[in-house]
């Protein structure tokens, strides 16, 4: 037998922070050593942290890197143990994303990313090259002050593989693995039996199953030892990079990290044994034929031995049973720990959330609970961290700390329900019931005599004083006074934020939370300027469906009640008056319903449909209870108003990234924010397939109660806001 032990873990990395990241890093390879491990793999970039962006083009992000390396390389830390660890690297005129190989205080190899992440949220061809020679290895100078300290002048860089005298090993970085010919299948045939594949992988729902697929089917048909590192926690920016760290033997998973945590390290620890990944390749007819005639990559000539003999006392891993969360934990945990992080890395003393009562706001409050009762389990198992973040943002004295959820959350959480004449008693109750759950901090406020006076204003002004639609005014009256209510709120949610903690004596100040899901901004059923604009949105890229799925986990799980009522409400923004025969309903206002929201949001991001294709996939897929002519007026009306509001994307409140249709200008969705509204065009070409169907040609426009559009981003008690859009594009800048 050859007894491997390899460590792979997770790491809470954050951008441009050099000493929070080389302390991390040094911790990980103490564990692995302690553990008796070989072979340490950290994340991608690690060094540097994934998220530094256009950081990674400055010169002095590469320099500190080099320096972090050194510190590394001149301490004992590497001493007999093999450790991948992730760093931008500049090779002439060239900038990569690498993996330095380091062992016994040297580097033995410097491996560049071949294939760079350039989708979604990822724009690695931005800021590196991609590596482009597979058939050699070149000798790379290190800079000076590196190679005096190290005495080591030149290191092989490229595409290859270390040969140590009983087994090989290689890197394969992210991306790498996901391509149609990864890397591994190649490496394999050479004979490497140990693949390192160092990731920053972020969260989103519903999209550990590929990954972990991925690693799977890696080693299943063709045998090996994968280890697959990841960051873990929010590095800076929208994204929450999920962990799951893991170790998987001839496609069986035999080690597993989390996939949620506060933890800032977090290391796996596996025993292999390589001879069974010798006896799989050996029984396989095909690989042996494959392997005879491969391509071969070069390789790096290491005089050492990582494995050992025989040894009963010594235990191998055995294959795990995969932990999965549902999206419903997914939604409380992610979005929970993102909070976390962005709270104590960013001196604030807490939150404050607009909360209405209704299911968006309600969700946000929910998750903010979740992250307090995360805080005071992690205390209680002894995280040293987690406790010291704790104490100080609670502004905890005399030896004192979190124990209690509802206590920390009375500390660090303020809820304020932003109350009008339009608001209906139910709601408010409903707010208070669960802020009394959650233990935050609430208020209550009536906003009329604000609003009030800001009409008298404009009386005064204009010598005119606007109505409601419902009593006798016109849809720009009952539009205006709609948004001035959500605007005031956003004002006064800043201003509390600002000054709460001063009238309790307290330093510091509070992050004021959002609460519009990603089908509203998809719709652009917000106000701009409104309480849509917060500091930062934990639900912003998540859809109402799962949100209100969530609501019913949360109600029980973790242990707020409240919720089960408030996702049972009708969705309403409570801004209008109600009357007997009128009571304002979101997807009323909408003229679509958040369940054709979702798809329309992935036929147009996930699927890349224009109108047409749109038009012609909903054909089939709504052909059996609506005629091409109704599906024509829907399409229509979806793209009508998705591009009038367009504009509100590009002042979308920073939001947790969590679903692929997300419509964010400033990152994820790179579309213009000024159409043609009418879409000519493209409008015209659905006429004529409804025509070709004997269908009457459709309205473009959609019904004279679609035109109106109130609306809003909450569900419910006026906390949410209304956006614009009516007939004419500028309608609610």
């Amino acid at each position: 037998m050859r007894l491997l032990k390899v460590a792979t873990c997770n790491l809470n990395q954050w951008a441009m922070d050099f000493d929070c990241n080389l302390r991390n890093i040094k911790e990980s390879i103490s564990r692995a050593k302690e553990a008796g491990a070989v072979i340490r793999l950290g994340p991608e970039l690690e060094i540097t942290g994934y998220g530094c962006e256009d950081h990674f083009l400055e010169l002095d992000t590469v320099t500190h890197a080099w320096e972090c390396l050194k510190d590394i390389l001149l301490g004992d830390w590497t001493d007999g143990i093999l450790c991948s660890i992730g760093m931008p690297v500049i090779r002439g005129s060239e900038r990569y994303n690498c993996q330095v190989l380091c062992f016994n205080r040297k580097i033995l190899m410097i491996r560049p990313k071949m294939w760079l992440a350039n989708d979604g949220n990822y724009r690695e061809l931005r800021w590196f090259t991609a590596w482009k020679h597979k058939d050699q290895l070149v000798d790379f100078q290190l800079p000076n002050d590196i190679s005096e300290a190290l005495l080591q002048k030149l290191v092989p860089f490229g595409y290859g593989y270390i040969q140590f005298l009983d087994t090989a090993v290689s890197a394969e970085v992210c991306e790498e693995l996901f391509t149609s010919t990864p890397p591994h299948a190649e490496l394999a045939l050479n004979g490497v039996e140990v693949f390192m594949n160092a990731s920053g992988s972020h969260h989103q729902l519903r999209k550990l199953d590929l990954r972990l697929r991925a690693f799977i089917g890696a080693t299943h048909i063709r045998g090996g030892v994968y280890m697959y590192s990841n960051h873990q926690g929010c590095d800076g920016g929208r994204l929450y990079y999920d962990g799951c760290c893991c170790i998987v033997v001839n496609g069986d998973v035999v080690a597993q990290g989390s996939q949620f945590s506060l933890k800032d390290v977090e290391v796996l620890v596996a025993q292999v044994d390589l001879d069974a990944v010798a006896s799989l390749r050996g029984s396989i007819s095909s690989f042996q034929e494959q392997a005879s005639c491969k391509a071969k990559v070069s390789s790096v000539s290491a005089p050492y031995k990582l494995c050992q003999s025989f040894n009963l006392q010594i235990s191998l891993s055995n294959p795990l049973e995969i932990r999965y969360h549902s999206p419903e934990e997914e939604i409380a945990f992610g979005p929970g720990c993102w909070l976390w992080d962005y709270l104590r890395r960013s001196g604030a003393s807490g939150f404050l959330l607009p909360l209405s009562g209704g299911a968006d706001s309600s969700s946000v409050a929910a998750i903010v609970g979740c992250m307090c009762q995360l805080v005071v389990r992690e205390i209680a198992k002894g995280d040293e961290q987690v406790k010291a973040d704790a104490i100080r943002i609670g502004h905890y004295t005399d030896g004192k700390f979190p124990t209690d959820s509802k206590e920390f959350a009375k500390r660090i959480f303020y809820t304020v329900f932003m109350g009008s004449e339009n608001s209906s008693e139910a709601t408010k109750l409903r707010a208070k019931v669960l802020a009394d759950e959650i233990g935050s901090w609430h208020l209550d406020v009536c906003i009329d005599a604000v609003v009030s006076s800001l009409l008298s204003l404009f009386q005064t002004l204009t010598g005119k004083r606007p109505h409601y639609k419902v009593d006798g005014g016109s849809n720009t009256e009952n539009l205006a006074l709609q948004n001035i209510q959500a605007r005031i709120r956003m004002v006064l949610a800043f201003m509390l934020a600002s000054l709460m903690p001063w009238v309790h004596n307290k330093s510091g100040f509070y992050l004021v939370l959002g609460s519009s899901n990603v089908d509203e901004g998809l719709r652009g059923y917000l106000t701009k300027y409104d309480c849509s604009s917060a500091d930062i949105n934990p639900i912003g890229s998540i859809s109402k469906k799962d949100l209100r799925a969530f609501l019913q986990w949360a109600a029980t799980h973790l242990g707020y009640p409240s919720l089960a009522e408030i996702e049972a409400a009708p969705p309403t923004a409570e801004l209008e008056p109600i009357r007997s025969n009128y009571n304002q309903l979101d997807e009323v206002d909408m003229g679509m319903t958040y369940e054709e929201l979702s798809v329309y949001g992935r036929l147009r991001k996930i699927f890349r449909c224009g109108p047409v294709s749109m038009f012609q996939n909903l054909c089939y897929k709504w052909g059996g209870r609506l005629t091409p002519s109704e599906v024509a007026d829907k399409v229509k009306h979806f793209f009508k108003y998705y591009s009038i509001n367009r504009h509100k994307m590009t002042v979308l409140t920073p939001s947790y990234h969590a679903e692929s249709y997300s419509p964010e200008d400033n990152r994820f969705d790179l579309r213009q924010f000024l159409y043609n509204a009418r879409w000519p065009y493209q409008f015209r070409k659905i006429d004529e397939l409804v025509c070709t169907f004997g269908g009457e040609k459709a309205a473009i426009t959609g019904s004279s109660d679609q035109e109106k559009v109130g609306v809003t981003s909450d569900g419910g008690g006026g906390m949410g806001v209304v956006a614009a859009g009516s007939g004419d594009p500028k309608a609610g800048i």
